[in-house]
């Protein structure tokens, strides 16, 4: 941590602090290289092992390897280097202003069409790209899509991420990989209907309230809507009473047409009915007035604070320096972590 200036505290995830730091110090080490240069401002992770004989809880490792999996894309939060540090260790993370929760928590209301658009297309790349690399996130959410400097919006947190393989080959068959990223597609559904409304669709407190809020609006599923609901391993342990779906234009009356097409697409029970993200991509939506605002042209909220009046464009990423201390400082078995060591 001697290559860092904390500069204050971000925010507490399940598995470490995150601050806000300075990339202060140059290193080079064994002829590795992180993405690291100096005086840049970076997000550092900090996971403690609570046992050093428990190794990297798994989420960690998720997160680890799913990024590594897809380190090149605009639209999904960068990880520049991970190292040990005393009985734990550091992931650094390019530093994000804002996310999308603060956004809608500050935005006047409703937000402008341009803007959701543009969020939502930013969004759906890169769910896109996740699922063309093979990754599926399974915790999408307005506080998990950061946003950049520059008014970019990033997926980020990818700690109950899986990686799945077409052929079958890797953690998930293709029949439960499909399944998993339709899950997908009805959770960008239900961050497009936060959007649109400036409040969450079904605001529930816990898994049943939230539940009846998604029948109240979508109606009661029967078989006869989604003939595979009774496989599913809890069918009939609960029951609810019968409802039938409200029009999603009575729901969000100040919706666009384009918009309510889109929206209803995703939010459908039975998930191979739903829209993929690369699809989603081409619908009329996004090709009618207003048009995406450009990334410039969104308001950023600061943490903590007000409303940024707009964007501003933000540093070029330069892939120069190599920040590790040397693996044998920590008191985290250097072995553990050696194969997620970012390499040139």
């Amino acid at each position: 941590m001697d290559q860092y200036c904390i500069l204050g505290r971000i925010g507490e995830g399940a598995h470490g602090v995150v601050f806000k730091a300075k990339h202060v110090e140059v290193s080079r080490d064994r002829g590795r290289h992180s993405f690291l240069q100096t005086g840049e401002i970076v997000a550092l992770k900090k996971v403690a092992l609570r046992r050093l004989e428990d190794g990297i809880p798994n989420q960690a490792l998720r997160e680890i390897k799913a990024l590594q999996e897809i380190e090149d894309s605009p639209y999904v939060v960068q990880l520049k280097a991970v190292f040990p540090h005393g009985a734990g260790f550091v992931l650094a993370f390019e530093f994000m202003l804002s996310d999308l929760a603060e956004v809608v928590r500050h935005a006047q209301r409703p937000l402008a069409q341009a803007h959701v658009k543009s969020y939502l297309q930013m969004l759906l790349k890169g769910v896109a790209f996740c699922h063309a690399n093979n990754i599926v996130h399974r915790d999408l959410k307005p506080a998990n899509l950061l946003i950049s400097s520059s008014g970019q919006l990033k997926i980020a947190d990818f700690g109950l991420a899986r990686i799945f393989s077409p052929d079958g080959s890797r953690l998930y068959t293709h029949q439960v990989a499909t399944s998993l990223l339709s899950r997908h597609c009805l959770a960008v559904g239900c961050i497009m209907g936060e959007l649109l409304n400036g409040s969450p669709l079904f605001p529930g407190e816990n898994d049943i309230e939230q539940l009846c809020c998604v029948l109240r609006v979508l109606g009661t599923p029967s078989p006869k809507v989604w003939p595979e609901i009774t496989e599913l391993p809890d069918y009939k342990k609960i029951s609810f009473t019968e409802q039938a779906p409200v029009p999603l234009e009575e729901v969000l009356p100040d919706a666009s047409p384009q918009a309510l097409d889109l929206l209803g697409q995703f939010l459908l029970y039975p998930p191979r009915q739903r829209m993929a993200a690369s699809q989603a991509l081409l619908h009329q939506y996004f090709f009618t007035a207003p048009l995406p605002a450009h990334p410039s042209e969104l308001p950023i909220p600061q943490r903590p604070g007000g409303l940024a009046p707009k964007a501003h464009p933000g540093p070029p990423h330069v892939h120069d320096f190599h920040v590790d201390r040397p693996l044998e400082e920590s008191l985290l078995n250097p072995e553990l972590i050696r194969p997620f060591i970012l390499k040139g």
